[in-house]
């Protein structure tokens, strides 16, 4: 019989609940041995969901730590500005380690991160969760199949979709970097890493222009009060009234966002309608303390001359959108739909490309990153047991490569400027020399 493969998880939100969720699903092969999150409702729903005794469950993550170690592997996935000190814990610990991306809020904790793991010799995946899904593994393949010859630039689109940047761009989570990070990193950091694997050398030079425009209070209604529930008079005309966007039966709304709205993983109707009366989900969008940008491109040069460019906007309905040009033909595609569109130099003629099981995992507004936190699950724990094969996972250091150049990109959209990746690179190891 296979022996099961254990795992504490620390962070029991929306990430850590769809991570441990499919665990459950497998419950021959994996178990959850401990949890410490602070929200009390989804405290007790991972408790009861996967039988943790009481003295494993915890409030603060400090307290799993402190005991024994007593799984295979520890799933990180508190809020962004709270990894690095548990990942740390987690490393002393020799725990194998699943790390909700980003890696940390600041290239500085990143390259001490990936440091320290190499020192001990701990393996840290970070949640680059399209890597794993059948659109980009699919894409991967070809490319490396010789499909389009080499490689010329890549244009990729991230329409982060008018609803998810209210939810968690403006009123939630991730609206204020101040509290979380910047968007290009939380909500891009593994687009930049698809765009680096799919062209398989490192960014050179980057450049980036974007900025809050819309969410913003000169765009408040007239006589709009500050939540939503309070009156406002531009209710039945406004895209993102609360009390239609999260009410039990909005036709807009998705499970997902009203999981978060409410705080607990099975919300009810009062739940809700408390929700919106009292924290900051029914909020006016217009008067919120978000700071983040709504829409925002960066232009990007590879090794050997390869570029490429990601658009990302909040104004759109929702997806991702990939176009590969190279010596011998095109590659298009968009992850809701179940193909590629191969154009080939020789023969001038235009073909799909089936995606397999796209037609059961493609993406859509909240839905399992087009399988790929499924598929990461999958092969977090094939590497443990040593059997994974693809060519997916990759080394935190890699990880946080790919990170850097959101780092830098947010540096050149706030100073004006082209930066180096090379230069960003140094500059921030000697940082790093002098902090010791």
């Amino acid at each position: 019989m296979t022996k099961k493969i254990s795992a504490i998880l620390i962070g029991a939100g929306g990430r850590g609940k769809v991570y441990t969720d499919d665990m459950a699903k497998y419950p021959d092969l994996y178990e959850v041995v401990g949890v410490a999150e602070p929200i009390d409702a989804r405290r007790e729903y991972i408790k009861k969901l996967h039988n943790i005794p009481e003295d494993r469950v915890f409030t603060d993550w400090h307290q799993l730590m402190a005991l024994p170690k007593i799984a295979d592997a520890c799933i990180i996935c508190t809020m962004d500005r709270e990894h690095t000190e548990p990942t740390i814990a987690a490393i002393d610990k020799g725990y194998e380690i699943l790390l909700e991306k980003p890696v940390a809020a600041t290239p500085e904790e990143c390259m001490l991160l990936a440091n320290y793991a190499e020192e001990k010799g701990v393996n840290v995946l970070v949640c680059h969760v399209l890597r794993y899904t059948p659109f980009f593994t699919k894409l991967k393949n070809l490319i490396d199949d010789g499909y389009v010859g080499k490689v010329m630039q890549i244009r990729h689109t991230e329409d982060v979709g008018h609803l998810h940047q209210s939810h968690s761009f403006v009123r939630g989570n991730w609206g204020n970097s101040d509290r979380a990070t910047p968007m290009i990193l939380q909500k891009c950091c593994h687009d930049l890493d698809i765009l680096q694997w799919l062209i398989g050398t490192k960014c050179t030079r980057i450049q980036s222009f974007g900025s809050l425009s819309y969410f913003t209070k000169e765009n408040c209604p007239e006589g709009a009060p500050l939540r939503c529930s309070d009156g406002c008079p531009a209710a039945e005309t406004c895209h993102y009234n609360a009390e239609k966007l999260y009410a039990c039966d909005s036709p807009q709304s998705t499970d997902w966002m009203q999981k978060a709205a409410a705080k607990t993983p099975t919300p009810t109707k009062e739940d809700l309608e408390h929700a919106i009366r009292t924290n900051e989900y029914g909020k006016c969008v217009f008067q919120t303390d978000n700071n983040v940008v709504d829409h925002q491109v960066v232009n990007m040069e590879f090794e050997g001359g390869v570029t490429a460019s990601l658009s990302m906007a909040a104004f759109n309905k929702g997806g991702r959108d990939i176009y590969v040009m190279g010596t011998d033909g095109t590659l298009h595609g968009r992850m809701k739909d179940p193909y590629f569109t191969y154009f080939s130099f020789k023969t001038c003629e235009t073909t799909k490309i089936e995606v397999e099981d796209a037609a059961k995992t493609g993406e859509h507004f909240g839905g399992g990153h087009g399988g790929g936190d499924q598929g990461i699950m999958s092969a977090f724990f094939s590497r443990m047991k040593g059997t994974y094969t693809g060519k997916s996972i990759s080394s935190l250091r890699q990880s946080v490569d790919n990170h850097l150049m959101a780092f830098a990109a947010e540096e050149s959209r706030l100073n004006g400027t082209v930066v180096s990746l090379k230069d960003y690179a140094q500059r921030l190891n000697e940082k790093l020399k002098k902090s010791r």
